[in-house]
């Protein structure tokens, strides 16, 4: 069995099916992080966010659990959901499963912080004044 799950979804994302993946009996910590699309990003009103992915963006997000995985011997698991997402939404679920809570908090940040800088999935943000702007090209 893999000791790592990772997909890029259109659907809603689930944190329970993500925490169920990475959960073994020899672990005594499972720590997850759930991106939630808020209503404000530097000082403006956010109103939705629209995300697009590089056709190739669900390789580089398994090659960062893999990775991450590999270093740490421990269970990882991330899905990232592309598409129009409103305020609240989840955006991105890294889960991590480890004998102790140290290490597993450490590897989810360590997940996370990775996902964030190699994997090509764009935001656009849409304003309560009408505008938008990309992040992330």
């Amino acid at each position: 069995m893999s000791a790592v799950f990772a997909d890029v979804s259109d659907r809603p994302l689930d944190p329970a099916t993500l925490d169920a993946f990475v959960w073994r009996r020899e672990a005594g910590a499972v720590v997850s992080f759930q991106g939630i699309v808020r209503d404000h990003d530097g000082g403006r009103s956010v109103v939705s966010l629209d995300y697009r992915a590089h056709p190739e963006a669900a390789d580089f997000l398994r090659r960062c659990c893999e990775e991450v995985a590999e270093r740490t011997g421990l269970r990882v698991a991330a899905v990232h959901r592309v598409g129009s997402l409103t305020i609240g939404d989840l955006a991105l679920i890294a889960s991590v499963a480890a004998p102790h809570r140290a290490e597993a908090f450490a590897a989810c940040a360590e997940l996370v912080e990775r996902i964030k800088a190699e994997v090509p999935i764009w935001k656009r943000q849409h304003f309560g004044d009408g505008a938008s702007e990309w992040v992330g090209l």
